[in-house]
């Protein structure tokens, strides 16, 4: 539409000006005055004309001071006769120089074919152009089998990107290492029989990095690099998925060696058979064809296949065989050593102030992936250009680090001086009775300022990076969720809303302990499967492999857990009450208690010191 539109634009400016060019043929370039044919008799009888020149109907008169003018005389007479007509003398007519002109033959052909030609050509033009856009739009249609894989647009520039740009996954670099000397070096394996998996599977959380780490691979390896995203496979009609993953490998075969790179491929390899539209959907297709050009009958192509998910569950098992996907590297979220890498390389375009200490950054995200990390960095440059600054400081940092974990400060979310103090005392509650349990992580920040949609929040962080938890740190955690609600009752005896997400997070830990983990007396073993629809690729329900005896004893075993966490909470506010009315108190004047500020304020309460991890040391 938008070149119909453009050349449609076009006709009609060249008809414009083709009727210009025609209606200026015979145009008379001198700026003569017009006349009437009375004047110019009257004239001629006084002896003032000096020539006349006859046009057709149009006389250009020149006085005797060379003063012209213009007129037009009847088509059907000529100018005599109408000299003649007026009663002009023969001997004035005769001391007029009358000069008669021809017309051209050039005239002659254009005024009498142009009218009839322009129009027939025009229209010709602009059926030319309707049939030009009708064959775009077949050449459209045509071109849907076609890939859509976005490639560097010249090939010797690459991606880029190294492995010295990805941080954090060692482990995962190392398995892409033989990949790229294979790339490289390829005659090295196939001399002694080696062959290179076709294609590696990088399987992760969002954000652990996974499309970086393949681009770096192709970097290191220098060859081209095809990058498509699994959805971008499949359209509307029948077929166009098959035909453009063959596209697609036909033009990484002939640039091979190359890479290609497939994103989010759980959107056309999921396990057949188990979606709507039978054997002859056209996702299943699209698979089948992969499967194919991965290995069929041609596997001596030297063309790698790397895929990147965080659904691996979901996958046909013919795409994870040896010879295809046989492959996986695992990328996890970050350490904290492997965080403090990662800030060093987003850091580098970035000013830093020297109070800036990435160790402590590092410290203080556990559970960030390197996305989390970059957009950390990232806002806690805007905030520092926010407030006019010319380096990011620790402060920017420390506040990108509650943004991003809880969301921004809610200004205009004012409380009254009630809800405040509820907020105050509910937070102390959380704060106190985590600073009393052993097994419960140290505390970092109270705040009673709005963030996201808490009123408040008790940012609690461990002291080492845990991959197993024990059962006594679970019964901490739910004491300490449920301390905010037991203060408010202590405090008040009476209760709010305000709790309702701890209660939440609190019932789904404490059924978790029972039917998952095993931590609870029913017994080592887990209660219910989780069934998921493939192609809705969500989680709908759960199947109870259980009796309804067993449902029972569930909620009672829950119900305990939460129960004990209550009574354990009770006990340590009530006996502490003098050390949470501190809290509160400080928190109404100050709003926001760091670490330290903390430690310090509860140590005179407490038998055992406060645990202050490395960071804030």
């Amino acid at each position: 539409m938008k070149n119909l539109s453009k050349n449609l634009l076009l006709a009609i400016l060249v008809f414009f000006v083709v009727s210009f060019l025609f209606s200026n043929i015979n145009g008379d370039s001198s700026k003569a005055k017009p006349a009437n044919l009375g004047e110019i008799v009257t004239a001629i009888q006084n002896g003032t004309v000096k020539q006349v020149e006859v046009d057709g109907d149009k006389l250009n008169i020149t006085y005797a001071n060379n003063d012209k003018r213009v007129a037009f005389k009847e088509p059907t007479d000529s100018f005599t006769t109408m000299l003649k007509n007026y009663g002009v003398a023969p001997e004035k007519i005769a001391a007029v120089d009358v000069q008669v002109k021809q017309p051209s033959g050039t005239s002659v052909w254009l005024g009498a074919l142009l009218p009839i030609v322009l129009p027939l050509v025009l229209f010709i033009g602009f059926f030319w152009f309707m049939m030009r856009q009708a064959q775009g739009m077949n050449n459209r249609a045509m071109s849907f089998g076609q890939t859509a894989q976005r490639e560097p647009p010249d090939q010797k520039k690459r991606t880029g990107v190294t492995f010295k740009d990805v941080a954090g996954v060692k482990e995962a670099k190392q398995e892409l290492v033989e990949v790229v000397e294979f790339l490289k070096f390829p005659k090295k394996f196939t001399a002694l029989g080696a062959k290179i998996p076709k294609g590696v599977l990088l399987v992760g959380s969002p954000g652990t990095g996974k499309t970086l780490l393949a681009k770096a691979v192709a970097g290191e390896a220098d060859v081209p690099f095809f990058n498509i995203s699994g959805s971008e496979f499949v359209e509307m009609f029948v077929g166009v998925g098959a035909s453009r993953v063959r596209d697609l490998f036909r033009r990484a075969k002939k640039a091979a060696p190359s890479i290609i790179f497939v994103d989010e491929i759980d959107a056309v390899a999921r396990q057949r058979g188990s979606g709507l539209g039978g054997s002859h959907d056209e996702r299943e297709q699209t698979l089948n064809q992969i499967l194919v050009e991965m290995d069929g009958f041609d596997t001596d192509t030297n063309v790698i296949i790397i895929a990147a998910t965080n659904r691996p569950d979901v996958l046909d098992p013919a795409l994870l065989r040896p010879g295809r996907f046989d492959r996986r590297v695992i990328l996890d979220p970050p350490d904290m050593l492997s965080r403090e890498e990662i800030l060093k390389v987003h850091s580098r375009k970035k000013p830093l102030s020297p109070d800036v200490n990435l160790k402590k950054i590092a410290q203080r995200t556990p559970g960030f992936s390197g996305a989390d990390l970059a957009n950390l960095l990232n806002e806690a440059a805007i905030l520092a250009a926010q407030r006019n600054k010319k380096q990011v400081e620790m402060i920017d940092c420390v506040e990108s680090i509650e943004k991003v974990m809880l969301g921004p400060e809610r200004k205009s979310h004012i409380l009254t001086p009630a809800e405040k103090k509820i907020t105050a005392v509910h937070e102390a509650g959380h704060a106190l009775v985590s600073a009393c349990l052993p097994n419960a992580d140290p505390v970092h920040k109270v705040s009673i300022i709005s963030r996201g949609q808490a009123a408040g929040y008790t940012l609690k962080l461990p002291d080492i990076e845990k991959h197993l938890h024990q059962r006594a740190e679970f019964i901490d955690d739910l004491a300490v969720m449920l301390a905010g609600n037991v203060a408010e009752r202590e405090v008040f005896g009476d209760v709010t809303t305000g709790a309702q997400n701890d209660f939440r997070q609190a019932t789904k830990l404490a059924r978790k302990m029972v039917t998952e983990f095993g931590m609870s007396e029913l017994g080592m073993r887990t209660y219910g499967q989780k069934e998921e629809l493939i192609f809705l690729g969500r989680e709908i329900s759960e199947q109870r492999d259980y009796s309804e005896k067993v449902a029972e004893g569930i909620d009672a075993a829950v119900d305990k857990f939460l129960k004990q966490a209550a009574e354990t909470a009770k006990k340590i506010v009530h006996k502490m009450r003098p050390a949470l009315d501190a809290i509160v108190a400080t928190l109404l004047e100050k709003e926001t208690l760091e670490q330290e500020e903390f430690a310090a304020l509860v140590k005179p309460f407490l038998v055992a010191p406060v645990r202050v991890t490395a960071a804030s040391e």
